[in-house]
């Protein structure tokens, strides 16, 4: 099988990387590496939904891919969900792809302009890992959330589980190429006023990337 690993940055992996044996590249801007039987390119795309829109493209253009997992961090609307818990995004939006009408948000749909702003994962992988993670509704912005009234608005709006600052651009990548997809994240922290000391950051990404290994023990 061989597999697209998309992260928007390195550290976010390293453990997982660490535990595959990397191969001579046949690309400039990507990895590659193998892990049991399959073949593994990692791309790490950088932060934000325009370059992994990108950088995915290009990638899946060049190769096809059995299947793609987006892995990373997030933030989460949801108290009950503990930073450090994994989960799996089954759906995704752009958040502020739409216009203003005084406090009113208008949506593409209501402006009558073609595009899509939400994508829903229609196959996902059958994995015993994934299998057991909880299913959210997700989305991706490009400013992420951090006032009471900004957090409130989206929630009311959006009603959003949790948020990252790529998945959805992955997603639409995938489904664009017709590649089956996963997207994972590890929550890091509340989506709150920023307030780094209650993050849990390396729990995260502990836990991300030993999800992330079982999965490709049984793909």
């Amino acid at each position: 099988m061989r597999i697209l690993i998309v992260a928007a940055t390195k550290p976010e992996i390293a453990p997982l990387l660490a535990r595959m044996y990397s191969m001579p590249a046949d690309s400039t801007f990507m990895d590659t590496y193998t892990h049991g039987p399959h073949d593994v390119d990692v791309l790490i795309t950088g932060v934000g939904m325009v370059a992994t829109a990108a950088s995915c493209a290009r990638a899946m253009a060049r190769h096809s891919y059995d299947l793609a997992l987006n892995l990373g961090v997030c933030g989460s609307f949801e108290q009950f969900f503990d930073p450090g818990t994994v989960v799996h995004v089954l759906s995704d939006r752009l958040a502020e792809m739409g216009a203003e009408d005084g406090e009113r948000f208008m949506t593409l749909q209501e402006l009558e302009l073609p595009g899509v702003s939400e994508f829903v994962n229609p196959d996902p992988p059958s994995n015993p890992e994934i299998d057991q993670l909880p299913t959210v509704t997700g989305i991706t912005v490009n400013t992420v959330h951090g006032s009471e009234r900004s957090i409130a608005a989206i929630v009311e709006r959006c009603s959003p589980q949790v948020e990252s600052m790529e998945g959805a651009a992955f997603m639409a990548a995938c489904l664009m190429y017709e590649v089956p997809f996963a997207q994972i994240r590890a929550v890091s922290n509340l989506v709150e006023r920023r307030n780094r000391d209650a993050w849990k950051m390396a729990e995260a990404i502990v836990n991300l990337n030993a999800t992330a290994l079982r999965f490709l023990d049984h793909a």
